[in-house]
């Protein structure tokens, strides 16, 4: 079963996206705010993370960062949920270290679609395809 950290700080979304993903079949790991995505990642090292970008303690950004420059979590991948959709936010958090961008309100469809590549985009790194 693959694994996903949900890190949100918006009880609605984290309830929502954790029930359809779960009932989908995935593990979800919830975290609340930046600082605590960071270290749920290096301790659960997820298959993806779902990454919201305005988040208390640590930001988006600075968390995202964070993993990428950590040995566990660098190359684990990392969806920015946003509800940032002005012109170059997009490339703002993939400068930031995360593989793929969705803007809020969620397209569950749409988002799984975006896990199920992130995933398999990892999966031919590792196998060195």
């Amino acid at each position: 079963m693959a694994k996903i950290l949900l890190v949100e700080d918006h009880e609605e979304l984290w309830d929502f996206l954790s029930r359809r993903l779960r009932r989908r079949g995935f593990d979800v790991v919830l975290a609340h705010d930046g600082q605590q995505g960071v270290d749920t990642a290096v301790a659960e090292r997820p298959d993806v993370i779902l990454l919201d970008m305005n988040l208390p303690v640590m930001d988006g950004w600075t968390a995202a960062r964070t993993m990428r420059d950590h040995a566990v979590t660098r190359a684990i991948p990392i969806i920015a949920l946003t509800a940032h959709a002005m012109a170059g936010d997009r490339e703002k958090t993939l400068a930031a270290g995360c593989d793929a961008y969705h803007a809020k309100p969620v397209d569950f469809n749409a988002l799984l679609g975006q896990i199920e590549a992130a995933m398999l985009a990892a999966e031919e790194r590792e196998d060195g395809v």
